[in-house]
């Protein structure tokens, strides 16, 4: 498959899709796009991690947000201003175990969902959601270990949107998502909302 560099202006956000060989440090990389963005020199892009590893840009750029997730031979990386984001992209790819997992982690709800799909449309939805949730994990700061079933995902017109979380992600409704395609075989999904 053949990946090429895209930049995306989705909402608040700007991203950049790009190809990326699995296993090596993405750091160097989002670095020198934030560089070349923020017309600053790599050396100037402030990246710090938390105590629990979510990447974040401190002193002057603090008022900027980045995140990114790499799968397969892609990387996705996104910025925006006076917001917390957070992205995370999956390559599509069968997913026998996809019920499976769902009925472990996410809400009876979703796991419903997912069972009204049949073949590749349940393994499609059900990385949809994976994503939905990833992102918003990550924005939170604190990833998976937080808990796939305290947030969940409907279907609506404009694709999934969060209809309940846990008190410590703040309200459902505060919380925006984008779905999209960075690039054949791949599917993604950002989610931010305003700076707390």
């Amino acid at each position: 498959m053949s990946l090429q560099n895209t930049t995306f202006v989705l909402g608040p956000l700007r991203c950049r899709w790009q190809p990326h060989a699995h296993g090596h440090a993405a750091e160097p990389t989002v670095r020198s796009w934030l560089a070349a963005e923020l017309d600053c020199a790599v050396d100037a892009i402030p990246l710090d991690r938390s105590a629990r590893g979510r990447p974040h840009l401190s002193t002057p750029l603090e008022h900027i947000d980045v995140s990114w997730s790499h799968s397969g031979d892609g990387l996705l990386v996104a910025w925006g201003q006076d917001i917390q984001l957070g992205v995370d992209v999956e390559r599509v790819r069968p997913r026998p175990r996809a019920l499976e997992l769902a009925q472990r982690y996410f809400t009876g709800e979703e796991t419903a969902w997912l069972e009204k799909h049949a073949g590749y449309e349940r393994e499609e939805a059900f990385i949809r959601i994976w994503c939905a949730k990833e992102a918003v994990l990550k924005a939170h700061g604190h990833g998976l270990a937080f808990g796939l079933d305290r947030l969940a995902f409907a279907e609506t017109r404009e694709g999934l949107s969060m209809i309940e979380c846990d008190a410590e992600l703040g309200a459902a409704r505060d919380w925006s998502l984008i779905e999209f395609v960075p690039a054949v075989g791949y599917r993604a999904a950002l989610a931010w909302r305003a700076r707390t």
